[in-house]
C-alpha cells in the first residue's frame, strides 16, 4: 500500500519524497481554511493531520459534555456567505458531535480531503538554509520537501497527560479528556474520579454525575463559573442569525475578543445601582458576555475586579449553600476574568448529589496513582475504577515544541521557547524562515479570542503574504531581530498593565513546570491586532526580511 504522500511513477517505482510549495500542519479550523486558500492561489499544497479525520480540537475532544462556549453562529467561517448559510445549528451552544459534523460539511463542500494525509504525526522539520526550504518527516516514514511550513496545530492540542507517579500501574481505565476514545468509556455504575475542574473538567463532571455509581472530583484551583443558556434553534432562530451575515462579518473581526458583543459600559460613568442592573442583565444572558462585554475595567482595576468578582461569588454561593463546598469551589485569591471563565449547566448543583464526593487537593495534593486508585499527600487513598484526567494542556507552545523543529544553524524551537517564548505577532519566529504560524503565543489566538475569528484572520494574512512574495519574486521571509523585539516589547507592555499577569494560570504558562512566564495571548484586542497586522503588510512588512 502506498502512502497518501507518495507520488508513484507509471512504472510504480518505490516511494518518492513529495515536493510541495506549502505544507499545512493540522486539519482543524485553521488548517482547513489555510489549505483552501493556498490551493485557490494555485500552490501545490498538502496538509498532514494526526487524527483520522478533519476537525482538530473537535476530532479529539469527544469527552462527555464537550461543546462550544462560543455561540455556534459566530464560530463559523465568514469568507463565504453560501458556506455560512447552508449550515444550520440546532442550538445556541452546540455539542461536539454536531460541531464535528460541521467540520465534515466544510471539508466536503470545499473538497479538501483529497489533499490531506490523516493518521500521520509530523516528527521533525528542518530548515535548509542553502535551499531556502523545509524537510519535514513523519511517523509513517514520509519525507516532504516544502518551501513554506504553515503550522495550524491549535493552541490547546498538547495535553498534560503524564503528571502523576504510578499512572501506568492503575488497574482500571485512565483517559485524558482530549484523547477520549471514539467508542466511548464505560462509566455506568463505576467508581469514577475526575482530576481537574477547569472548563473541560466542568463539562465532564456535570454530564456524567448522573450516570456513574460514584463520582470523586479532585479539585485544586477554584473557578469562577457562569451559567450557560443554550436554547434550541429552529427555523425562526436560524433565519434570524443567517439574516445577520453581513452585520456579523463586519462586526465580529473588530471587537475586543472576536465575539459579536463588545464592552459597552464605563464603570466610572455608572452609579452603583446601574452597575448592579447591568451585571444582572448580562448575567442572565447565559453566555460569556459578563466576561467579555460588561466592564473592561475588570482587567485593569483591582477595585472593579473585586466588585465584579464578588458579584459572581455571590451567585455561586447562593447555589452551593454548603460552606465546605463554597470553600473549595469559590475563588477568593484572584479576580474574575483573569483566568479562563467556564460556562456550565447545573454544574454546582452536582455536588449536592449523594453519589458525588468533592475532594480539595489544593493543600493535600495527589501524591501518586496506585493500582487501586489515587493516593493523596496525607496518605489517604480513593479507590476508583475509572480515572479521568482533565488536567489541561501545554497551551500555545506544546503543539510545536513536541515536534523537533530546527531553524537556522540547527537551532531548536523547543530549546528557544524553553528559554523565552518569543514570536513576531504570533505569525512567525525569528530564526525560522518560511515557517508561518497560527494559534501560537503573542497573538489573540493563543487564548483571548473566539478561535474561528482569529484563525481566519491569521490564515488570511499568511495567504496574502505568500501571494505578495510570489508577485514580487521573493522566496524567503523571516522576521528581523529588531522587528520581533519590538513586538515582544509591545505585547509585554500591554500585558503588564493588566491583572491577568498577576495571577497564575495556563494563560501565563503556570501549569507547565519550567515554562517561561509570559502572557501567552496578546491582550490589546482582536480588532487592534487585526489592524496592526494589516498595517504591517500595507507598509511593506518592515518587521520582516524578504529575499
Amino acid at each position: 500500500m502506498t502512502s497518501a504522500l507518495e507520488t508513484p511513477s507509471p512504472a510504480a517505482t518505490p516511494r518518492a519524497d513529495l515536493e510541495v510549495d506549502a505544507l499545512v500542519l493540522g486539519a482543524g479550523v485553521a488548517g482547513l481554511y489555510q489549505l483552501h486558500q493556498l490551493r485557490e492561489q494555485g500552490l501545490r499544497v498538502r496538509a498532514i493531520e494526526a487524527g483520522d479525520d478533519v476537525g482538530g480540537t473537535w476530532f479529539w475532544n469527544r469527552y462527555p459534555g464537550s461543546r462550544f462556549d462560543s455561540e455556534g453562529y459566530i464560530y463559523q467561517y465568514l469568507f463565504s456567505e453560501e458556506l455560512y448559510k447552508d449550515w444550520s445549528w440546532s442550538e445556541k451552544f452546540p455539542g461536539q458531535p454536531e460541531i464535528e459534523r460541521w467540520m465534515h460539511y466544510v471539508a466536503d463542500r470545499l473538497d479538501l480531503r483529497r489533499d490531506i494525509q490523516f493518521g500521520t504525526t509530523v516528527t521533525s522539520a528542518t530548515y535548509d538554509e542553502d535551499r531556502g526550504r523545509w524537510t519535514v518527516r513523519t511517523d509513517r516514514g514520509d519525507t516532504v520537501d516544502t518551501q513554506f511550513l504553515i503550522t495550524c496545530g491549535g493552541m490547546l492540542s498538547a495535553p498534560m497527560a503524564d503528571l502523576f507517579e504510578g499512572q501506568d500501574t492503575f488497574r482500571g481505565t485512565v483517559v485524558h479528556t482530549s484523547r477520549w476514545p471514539a467508542e466511548g468509556v464505560e462509566l455506568a455504575g463505576k467508581r469514577v474520579g475526575v482530576v481537574g475542574i477547569g472548563a473541560t473538567g466542568i463539562q465532564v463532571i456535570q454530564t456524567i454525575a448522573a450516570q456513574v455509581g460514584h463520582l470523586t472530583v479532585f479539585a485544586r484551583t477554584p473557578q469562577y463559573v457562569l451559567p450557560m443558556k443554550s436554547p434550541a434553534y429552529g427555523e425562526t432562530e436560524q433565519a434570524w442569525y443567517k439574516g445577520r451575515f453581513e452585520e456579523l462579518r463586519e462586526t465580529i473581526p473588530n471587537t475586543f475578543t472576536g465575539f459579536e458583543y463588545d464592552f459597552e459600559h464605563v464603570w466610572a460613568e455608572c452609579t452603583p445601582e446601574q452597575r448592579r442592573e447591568i451585571l444582572e442583565e448580562i448575567y442572565e444572558d447565559g453566555s460569556l458576555k459578563l466576561w467579555l462585554a460588561s466592564f473592561g475595567e475588570i482587567f485593569f482595576s483591582e477595585e472593579v475586579s473585586e466588585e465584579v468578582s464578588e458579584f459572581v461569588r455571590e451567585k455561586m454561593r447562593a447555589r452551593l449553600k454548603d460552606q465546605r463546598l463554597i470553600d473549595v469551589l469559590v475563588p477568593t485569591d484572584y479576580g474574575f476574568g483573569t483566568h479562563r471563565v467556564p460556562l456550565e449547566r447545573n454544574y454546582l448543583e452536582v455536588y449536592h448529589r449523594d453519589n458525588v464526593e468533592l475532594v480539595g487537593i489544593r493543600h493535600n495534593p495527589v501524591a501518586r496513582v496506585r493500582p487501586e486508585g489515587i493516593e493523596l499527600a496525607d496518605g489517604s487513598v480513593h479507590e476508583l475504577d475509572v480515572l479521568i484526567l482533565a488536567t489541561g494542556f501545554d497551551a500555545g507552545t506544546g503543539a510545536l515544541t513536541r515536534v523537533d523543529i530546527r531553524g537556522r544553524g540547527g537551532r531548536s524551537l523547543a530549546d528557544d521557547w524553553h528559554r523565552d517564548i518569543r514570536t513576531t505577532m504570533g505569525l512567525m519566529i525569528e530564526g525560522y524562515p518560511n515557517m508561518l504560524t497560527t494559534a501560537v503565543p503573542l497573538a489573540p489566538s493563543a487564548a483571548l479570542c473566539n478561535m474561528t475569528t482569529c484563525l481566519q484572520q491569521q490564515t488570511e494574512w499568511i495567504n496574502d503574504t505568500i501571494r505578495t512574495m510570489r508577485e514580487q519574486g521573493k522566496s524567503v521571509i523571516e522576521p528581523t531581530r529588531e522587528g520581533q523585539d519590538a513586538w515582544v516589547a509591545h505585547h509585554d507592555e500591554i500585558a503588564a498593565a493588566t491583572l491577568v499577569t498577576k495571577t497564575d494560570s495556563w494563560y501565563m504558562g503556570s501549569n507547565v513546570p519550567g515554562k517561561p512566564r509570559r502572557l501567552l495571548s496578546y491582550i490589546g484586542g482582536v480588532g487592534t491586532y487585526r489592524q496592526k497586522c494589516a498595517d504591517e503588510a500595507a507598509a511593506g512588512y518592515p518587521a520582516f526580511r524578504m529575499s
